[in-house]
């Protein structure tokens, strides 16, 4: 039994033409009165501006502190809560700005010893992890020891330290116990960051014959630098920490520190300029936090996944 030419498939392909119903519809769907309106020309979708997108990370913020203030004044002034356990908002800034001279001395000293260590611990951790990383021999010799200064409590060796310093340079003793808590994750994560680089890539390199320093300056350094920064925003909060912890058991010997402020308002019972020096400590611990996004969004934003914007 044979079948008709024209309802084979492709029969059209093959030469023969389609049935008069099909070409019409085909004819019709291809016309001009039947096709799908054009885009409106002129109307150019408009990208929303940096403001508008920027604003709420600022707004709400802001908007949150602000009513949190104000329960807190509210809740004080309802309730006669003495300024000895817990002052105003509005207490707290009139210390501040009565105390600025002494509040402002003891915020350079204790900024003078987080950042000192911060960037000891920045040369010191990149220094070290590099050789540990380019030598398996010094790896395995060297880094139970670093794990070792990372786990032991600053609070135990502070009383050794101060001896073998000596009371007249306690800012010694500071500095290295506020570099002992911020040269670990430096340390850390360039060492992870290092060896994280993709073993194809590396392959290639060796197949074309690079130099150790080659590789390193275009394959390791590159892969590691969001590894770095990101043990640098950690070792940066932890200065902080660090320099405030050893001045809490060291003392700050003639110059005060924040830490020492607080202690001794604390014993005075001057809770007020307890808080100003507390809120002086955390806005330098966020501007140090920021100053190091910035530098992290500067060094990656161009070509990091981690940095750059996603395209919806």
């Amino acid at each position: 039994m044979s079948t008709p030419a024209n309802s084979l498939p492709g029969a059209a392909v093959r030469g023969v033409a389609p049935p008069a119903s099909v070409a019409a519809g085909a004819a019709a769907a291809t016309s001009p009165s039947t096709a799908l309106p054009a885009a409106p020309t002129g109307t150019a979708i408009k990208a929303p501006s940096k403001w508008r997108t920027r604003a709420p990370n600022i707004l709400l913020p802001l908007i949150t502190g602000v009513a949190f203030l104000l329960l807190w004044e509210w809740l004080v002034t309802i309730n006669n809560i003495p300024k000895f356990v817990l002052p105003s908002p509005s207490l707290i800034f009139q210390t501040l700005i009565a105390d600025h001279v002494t509040l402002f001395r003891a915020l350079r000293f204790t900024a003078a010893i987080t950042l000192s260590a911060f960037f000891l611990a920045l040369i010191s951790g990149l220094a070290v992890g590099v050789l540990l990383t380019q030598s398996r021999s010094l790896e395995l010799a060297f880094w139970p020891y670093a794990v070792v200064l990372q786990v032991t409590p600053s609070i135990a060796i502070a009383p050794l330290i101060i001896i073998w310093v000596g009371l007249d340079r306690l800012w010694l003793a500071l500095l290295l116990l506020a570099w002992i808590v911020a040269f670990f994750p430096i340390l850390s994560n360039t060492a992870i960051g290092l060896k994280s680089v993709d073993h194809g890539l590396r392959n290639v390199f060796e197949l074309y014959g690079a130099s150790r320093w080659k590789r390193f300056r275009y394959l390791q350094l590159p892969s590691a630098l969001p590894y770095i920064l990101a043990g640098v925003r950690i070792s940066a909060g932890l200065s902080v920490i660090g320099a405030v912890v050893a001045e809490f058991m060291a003392g700050s010997g003639t110059a005060t520190g924040l830490a020492w402020t607080i202690v001794e308002s604390g014993n005075l019972l001057n809770i007020p300029r307890m808080f100003a020096a507390l809120l002086m400590l955390s806005v330098f611990g966020i501007g140090i936090w920021y100053a190091t996004a910035f530098i992290q969004w500067v060094l990656l934003h161009r070509w990091h996944e981690s940095e750059t914007k996603q395209e919806n």
